[in-house]
């Protein structure tokens, strides 16, 4: 996972930010996080696969008959 160093923040915004989190009943990493994903990731966000099933359901839907290959892969050989 990947971490974040943030530099230079007022310390009137760690205060809220402290303030906050203890509202939600977490610790203010875990605010912060929460903060950042709702963000970037909003919860009402379209996803790209939600048109196209619309589209699917509205043309009455499609059958995919998806045969696996089932022989087992040959182990590279670097000589």
């Amino acid at each position: 996972m990947a971490s974040v160093t943030v530099r230079n923040l007022p310390d009137e915004t760690h205060r809220a930010l402290r303030v906050l989190a203890a509202t939600h009943g977490r610790s203010t990493e875990a605010e912060i996080r929460a903060i950042l994903e709702s963000a970037v990731r909003p919860e009402g966000r379209i996803k790209l696969g939600s048109p196209l099933a619309e589209i699917g359901r509205e043309v009455g839907g499609i059958e995919l008959e998806i045969e696996r290959e089932r022989t087992p892969a040959e182990p590279m050989r670097f000589e």
